[in-house]
């Protein structure tokens, strides 16, 4: 049985040490975010993941969802109460504000807990996570009315929320949509259409379910400028907040998934159904956008959280597992042969893994530290930063930290060699349950093409400029010290991939789009190897320093430094090969006609 342990201390090391957590204490709920406060905040929400939501993850994914003839889902067994712990710890509204029923806390702190959720059970953190999202669409798009009608109830776990945008015949290109919305003459309208995966469409987990509803109003204008956001509830709410009679949204079918089976992915049938606009009519993309940023965030933080747990069982097994003999002779002489932790090529692949999920928890903190000061600070000028922050590396989250989440759960699972394809032994769960990530709130090869078609360029390409001053400058403060060359060396010369890469786009993508689109995913790519090679540069500062002072154990820190070196060794060199890609052009991607594929 595969087993959980979430990464508290790498957390609090990279809250205080590296970020400086502290510093931040003039923000709003910050202050209430003291260091012991954090540390218990935490360490509850490892013991909740650990104790409660793990040990269901298994039993999630072999019984999955069912529905019933009368339309209503059933979770698997366990699913109620792992989600009634979660709801009734108030994590729901960790960071929702007091006013509506949370605790005002830093967003930051909801982030690591989502990563813990999703490391110990990805389908059942969905629920509370969508209704996360749908809670920060209301509380920016919401009227008062509908802020005080739902948000309190979806803060304390009685509501969930869902969100509603693909339809059979549109994904991505959302302009496409066919669901209406007719006005019913008392200000709200009736919804007619279908909706397909639906991730926590219908479930037994709450009394009731808030879906936000993308929809075109009746003779609304075509494409994307025609679109609006609705909330629709299963069950009506009366002037009073009761939940009245039942609306007319069902779930017609549960998808059979890949994996992700604990979640109940619906198909979502409107007949006639009661929503009322978020928003302005025909802005619904505006609004939906702060739930699917959000969400896309989020997702990168699954990427994090199956690579994570993938890699704590693959490095269990690799202590235990006797194969072999290790090249420079025996290391367990009393034993028939070595554990195959000694060879250096099951290292070598541990060792990749490790080194991502370090760098991309602090690449995760990071940005989550820039959503606090974009959502909380008083200074403009900091504000804009942090959005800028946001924009731009919100496509590279979701997009490399995914990616390379489900080739790190591929990767763990080939150290169990055969046991790794028995399900018994639960790897493939992870791999399977890892796959969705790639694809759901925007498919990978849609967050590379947004990077680079819209997110690089914007406001002159402002965003692009202050995130490559800020890495040259750790380099250029940190050139002399000898402890750092290591990483300020290999990290300088990926900059200037990255550098020569922004430039050639600049040159190439205008006069031929198709440029832009061959080498998006090649370009997102490069940017997290370069951003994860930055997040390294300042753990190894941070660690240094540490060890200096005499803190923390010497073995952990001399680990984690090795760490850091294999990444900028052993992974950070591949900026060069995504540079000659890109440089390549779109010619030989573009040649072959389509008829002949």
């Amino acid at each position: 049985m595969p087993s959980y342990k979430a990464p508290v201390e790498d957390v609090l090391f990279l809250l205080n040490d590296v970020f400086g957590f502290a510093r931040y204490s003039n923000l709003p709920g910050f202050a209430d975010a003291t260091p012991d406060v954090v540390e218990a905040v935490i360490a509850e929400g490892a013991k909740l993941c650990e104790e409660v939501l793990a040990p269901l993850n298994r039993v999630g994914d072999t019984e999955g969802c069912t529905r019933h003839p009368d339309g209503s889902v059933t979770t698997p067994k366990g699913f109620k109460a792992g989600y009634d712990a979660y709801a009734g710890g108030g994590w729901m509204g960790l960071s929702m504000p007091a006013e509506y029923g949370g605790q005002g806390l830093p967003h930051t702190l909801n982030s690591v807990m989502q990563e813990f959720v999703s490391g110990a059970n990805i389908a059942l953190g969905m629920y509370p996570g969508l209704t996360q999202g749908a809670m920060a669409a209301l509380l920016e798009h919401g009227s008062e009315e509908q802020k005080q009608t739902y948000l309190p109830k979806m803060v304390e776990g009685t509501w969930t929320g869902t969100m509603n945008l693909t339809e059979p015949h549109c994904g991505t290109d959302l302009g496409l949509l066919k669901t209406k919305a007719v006005p019913n003459g008392d200000g709200s309208y009736a919804l007619t259409g279908t909706k397909i995966f639906i991730s926590a469409g219908d479930h037994d987990l709450s009394e009731n379910i808030i879906h936000l509803v993308l929809a075109r109003i009746e003779g609304a204008p075509a494409g994307t400028k025609g679109i609006s956001l609705f909330v629709v509830p299963k069950f009506l709410v009366g002037p009073d907040g009761t939940v009245g009679a039942r609306n007319g949204v069902s779930c017609g079918a549960i998808e059979h998934k890949m994996g992700i089976h604990g979640n109940a992915t619906c198909v979502m049938n409107y007949d006639g159904a009661t929503g009322w606009l978020v928003g302005e009519a025909n802005r619904g993309l505006n609004a939906m956008f702060v739930m699917m940023n959000e969400a896309r965030l989020a997702v990168g933080i699954q990427g994090l959280g199956q690579s994570e747990v993938a890699y704590q069982n693959a490095v269990a097994y690799a202590r235990d597992r006797l194969q072999g003999r290790s090249l420079t002779g025996a290391k367990a002489p009393e034993k028939a042969a070595d554990p195959i932790i000694v060879h250096p090529d099951v290292r070598r692949t541990l060792m990749t893994i490790r080194s991502f999920n370090e760098a991309a928890r602090a690449l995760v903190i990071w940005t989550a530290l820039q959503a606090d000061i974009a959502h909380r600070s008083e200074d403009p000028a900091a504000r804009q930063a942090a959005e800028d922050h946001m924009g731009l590396l919100t496509p590279v989250v979701k997009g490399v930290l995914t990616d390379r989440g489900f080739a790190n759960a591929v990767d763990a699972q080939q150290m169990f060699g055969g046991h790794g394809y028995i399900e018994e032994w639960g790897m493939s769960q992870f791999v399977r349950d890892a796959r969705i990530a790639q694809i759901y709130e925007g498919a990978n090869g849609i967050q590379a093409m947004d990077l680079v078609g819209r997110k690089l360029p914007r406001d002159g390409g402002r965003a692009m400029m202050r995130f490559l001053a800020e890495v040259e400058g750790f380099c250029k403060e940190n050139a002399e010290d000898e402890s750092l060359k290591v990483f300020t060396g290999p990290l300088m010369k990926s900059l200037g991939h990255l550098q020569q890469a922004t430039m050639w786009l600049m040159q190439n993508a205008m006069a031929k789009p198709d440029n832009a689109g061959a080498a998006a995913t090649d370009y997102m790519h490069l940017m997290g190897l370069v951003a994860m090679g930055y997040m390294w540069g300042r753990i190894a500062k941070a660690t240094a320093e540490k060890k200096t002072s005499g803190e923390g154990i010497a073995e952990r820190l001399d680990a984690r430094l090795a760490t850091g070196r294999f990444y900028v060794e052993r992974v950070l060199p591949e900026t060069g090969t995504r540079l000659a890609r890109i440089s390549a052009g779109s010619d030989a991607v573009m040649a072959v006609p389509a008829e002949l594929f």
